[in-house]
Order: C-alpha cells, then sequence, then structure tokens
C-alpha cells in the first residue's frame, strides 16, 4: 500500500524482479513450444470486468455476443463469491475467498484499497512471466494517492477513489493525476476504449500483454454518452413475480422492514442499467478489433464478466450484497480460438476460477488459489464441474442504508442455503421455485435437506467472517 515503507517497496521490487529473470531464462530455452495443439505457451490475455452488471442484460450487448460469445463459451451459472465491488476484485485478482483475502467489504478495516495485500495477483504473477501489464479503470475503492502503481502494473491507468464515474473524474495515468471534464470526450466508457487500443498498438508484438479493463458501466448513477440519451433498450424489461415480492413473511427481517415500492421504479432502474451497456460493448468490440488489426486476436485469451449482479426491485431489494441470484449471478463469456468452438455451459463457476485459468493458460503458478481453472470446461470436457459453492457477506453498512446481516452461504445445482448471523435461514429449491418466492427452512419436509446443507456451509465456510458465529 502507500503507506508501506520505501525500503520494503525496493525489497519486495528486488524479488520479484530475479523472479522475472529466472522465468524469463526458462521461457527462451521454450520458444516455439507448444501447451497444446494451437495453443502457444504465451497467449496474450483480455479481461474486461464491468460493474455491477446483471446475467440477464447480455441481449443488449450484440457485439459482445458476436466477437466473444459466438466464438467463445458462453457461461449460463456464473457467480461470485460475495457480492460486492472489492471482495469480488479481490478475488478476481488472486483467486482466493474473502476469508483467504481479508477483503470483505469497500472500506477499512475490513475491505477497500488499503486492505489489500497486492504483493501477488495476477499482475505480479504475468509481469514475473514477461508480460507487459496493464489496469485500465477502476482498481478498489479507496485508492487515493495517483503516485502509487500497485507491484506488478507496467501501465497504469487508474479511476481515483474508485467510485462509479462517468463524467468529471481523476484517473492516475502511470503515477501521475490527469483530469477529466464534462466535454462528449470524456466519456469514461470511451476514454477507457481508446487507452486500450493504445496499449494493444504500443506493445511490442514479441511480447505477451495482459490487459484488465474495468469499466464504471453500469454502476449507477448512470450518465450516458450524448449518443445514445435517445436509446431505447434491444429488449424488454420481463419483471418476474419476485419484483417488488407482495409477500415477504417467510424472508429475513431486513427484507421485511422494506418498503414495497412500485414496478415502474423497477424499470427505469433496468432501463438506465443497460443503456449504459451499449458503450460497453462499443469498448468490447474496439478491444477485439485492436487485438485483431495488430495480428494478435487468434492466440488471445479474452474473458468479459462483472464484478457482481445487482437487484432492480426482486424481493424489494435495490442494490447488491443479498444471497440471492440477483446479486450473486454474473454474465460471463470466454474467447480463446486455439479451444473454444462457441458454446455454452451450465456447468457453476466463479470469479475464484479467473486468476488459475488465466494462470494456466499463461504457463505460470497461482500462489493461494482456491478457484479451478477453466481450460477443461472451455475444451468441452465437464467431467470434473463443482456442485456447489460458497458465499460469503459481511454487514458493513449501518442504518439507514439497509445490508444484509453477515452470511455465509452455499449455493449449489439445484438450492440455496443460507445462515445469517441473526440466527435466521433461508433455503430455496431453485428448479421448483427460480424465483426464490418459498422460503423452505421452515418447512418440516426440508429438514434432512436443510441439515445437510448447514453441514456442508459450516465446513465451508472456514474462516468465518468477522463476528459470525453459527
Amino acid at each position: 500500500m502507500d503507506g508501506r515503507s520505501s525500503a520494503a517497496r525496493r525489497q519486495s521490487a528486488s524479488r520479484r524482479a530475479i523472479s522475472r529473470l529466472l522465468a524469463l531464462f526458462v521461457l527462451t530455452a521454450m520458444v516455439g513450444a507448444c501447451t497444446a495443439e494451437g495453443e502457444t505457451a504465451q497467449p496474450d490475455i483480455v479481461l474486461i470486468v464491468t460493474d455491477d452488471q446483471r446475467w440477464d442484460t447480455l441481449a443488449e450487448m450484440p457485439g459482445l455476443t458476436r466477437t466473444v460469445g459466438e466464438p467463445g463459451v458462453t457461461f449460463d451459472d456464473a457467480f461470485v463469491v460475495n457480492p460486492l465491488c472489492c471482495p469480488s476484485r479481490a478475488s478476481i485478482l488472486t483467486g482466493a475467498y474473502s476469508h483467504t483475502t481479508g477483503i470483505y467489504t469497500n472500506f477499512p478495516p475490513d475491505g477497500g484499497f488499503r486492505a489489500f495485500d497486492d504483493e501477488s495477483t495476477l499482475a505480479t504473477w504475468l509481469d514475473d512471466a514477461g508480460y507487459q501489464t496493464a489496469l485500465i479503470g477502476k482498481y478498489f475503492n479507496g485508492y487515493e494517492d495517483p503516485s502509487y502503481i500497485p507491484p506488478g502494473w507496467d501501465r497504469w491507468n487508474a479511476f481515483m477513489h474508485g467510485h462509479p464515474l462517468y463524467y468529471d473524474y481523476t484517473m492516475s495515468v502511470d503515477g501521475e493525476p490527469e483530469t477529466f471534464g464534462a466535454a462528449p470526450e470524456d466519456y469514461s466508457t470511451d476514454v477507457l476504449a481508446g487507452m486500450a487500443e493504445r496499449f494493444i498498438d504500443e506493445t511490442s508484438s514479441s511480447e505477451p500483454l495482459f490487459l484488465y479493463l474495468a469499466p464504471s458501466a453500469p454502476h449507477q448513477p448512470q450518465l450516458l454518452p450524448p449518443r445514445d440519451e435517445a436509446a431505447q433498450p434491444r429488449t424488454t424489461f420481463r419483471p418476474g413475480p419476485n419484483i417488488r415480492e407482495p409477500d415477504v413473511s417467510d424472508k429475513p427481517a431486513y427484507i421485511r422492514a422494506l418498503p414495497r415500492g412500485h414496478v415502474e421504479e423497477s424499470l427505469e432502474r433496468w432501463t438506465q442499467q443497460v443503456l449504459t451497456l451499449r458503450a460497453v460493448d462499443d469498448l468490447v468490440v474496439r478491444t477485439v478489433d485492436a487485438l485483431r488489426a495488430r495480428g494478435r486476436l487468434d492466440d488471445t485469451l479474452i474473458i468479459f464478466m462483472s464484478d457482481n449482479g445487482t437487484a432492480v426491485g426482486e424481493h424489494r431489494w435495490q442494490y447488491k450484497l443479498t444471497p440471492y441470484e440477483e446479486s450473486i449471478r454474473i454474465p460471463m463469456m470466454i474467447r480463446y480460438d486455439p479451444i473454444t468452438r462457441g458454446t455454452s455451459t451450465g456447468a457453476i463457476v466463479a470469479n475464484v476460477d479467473i486468476a488459475p485459468t488465466i494462470a494456466e493458460v499463461a504457463g505460470v503458478d497461482a500462489p493461494g488459489s482456491e478457484g479451478v481453472s477453466l481450460v477443461d470446461l472451455l475444451r468441452g470436457d465437464v467431467s470434473r464441474v463443482r456442485s456447489e459453492l460458497l458465499i460469503e457477506h459481511l454487514q458493513y453498512r449501518s442504518p439507514p442504508h439497509a445490508d444484509p446481516p453477515t452470511y455465509c452461504a452455499l449455493r449449489t445445482t439445484r438450492r440455496l442455503f443460507v445462515h445469517y448471523a441473526t440466527g435466521e435461514e433461508e433455503l430455496y429449491d431453485l428448479r421448483a421455485d427460480p424465483y426464490q418466492l418459498s422460503n423452505l427452512a421452515g418447512d418440516p419436509a426440508s429438514q434432512a435437506t436443510l441439515d445437510r446443507l448447514r453441514r456442508s456451509t459450516r465446513q465451508r465456510c472456514q474462516p468465518v467472517p468477522p463476528g459470525f458465529s453459527w
């Protein structure tokens, strides 16, 4: 962090330099080698992470579907292990859960930029292996010192403070602050697209690149570029029966305390979100086109995903954080031409799987990763898919801001089980009840299932979130 001593940072940089030289020596001896038919030892890697994008908004992004989805793999059951910005981004960069990274929230002491240990991440692993690395966009909430560039990043174009930004923002551009205004050309999604194009153009063809591209969209409060201000969504909002749910008597107290509201409010929130995705769609296409123009596309791993979902009134909720599908489920597409063939899969995958996937493709270690590589799934091998996934949350917001109590949850292929620090529990059969309307935790016929999932969750949720107890 920016609070570390200069001596400690020099010592760390020296260790990384030695590690990088050793890695380059090994890789030099492997020039021309292939990891599998059609795969080179060091493919280019592009990771695009949106902010708060719902999983059911991909129809608004035809460019993404054409350039990434159709030649790649679409993951229909992709999730995050903590549905909040900083915890999710920590898991993406390390492959580890919140109980390992220590990042549970967006702010100290249990989250945010200052709490994140940046000494071992995708950036350092790949930089040590000879990659030219660039972060363009959002890093972590609380990033405020423009002169501080975290380890492993060769190019650094990061939003200051980490809040959702469309106009009137400051970025650290390779360690120097640069301010952007409210002119059309300052629209942040477009600015990031231009930065990505320049990084791709300026990276030598003899060097592999890693680009982490993280726009603010579609996080609220959403602002549109002039070209989209009169646009209409490409698809129609279809509210499910859990929108402004009329009967929440079986839900936890924090849900029961919410007003029901109106469906029109949900439509407005959904519309604003999907319209900001038009510029993100342009960003994706521009990035892919830049890779193609430089002759890199055929050998590039492209991952598109969100850091978490968000509700627009389901169960009366209008944010993220909850264990419900709207918060934990995310869109995810991966293209890697040597092995993907335009398919989809219903296997349960998660943000903790991104780091080990990238590491395997790049031929580097992923120290501390708790996820699983998705390379086999990309090849079509479903023999080693997970059947359940741990979800964690630490309550950090105080009234009047609604926040679920701390919880540990288990999302399986069929069910969701949640145990809150308050002692409240939820159990849903997602096949019979995909909208999570009927909490079965109090149903005598479901007690055997409840007991089994409770035991499994206790085994997986270790260590527990701060202050949590069973």
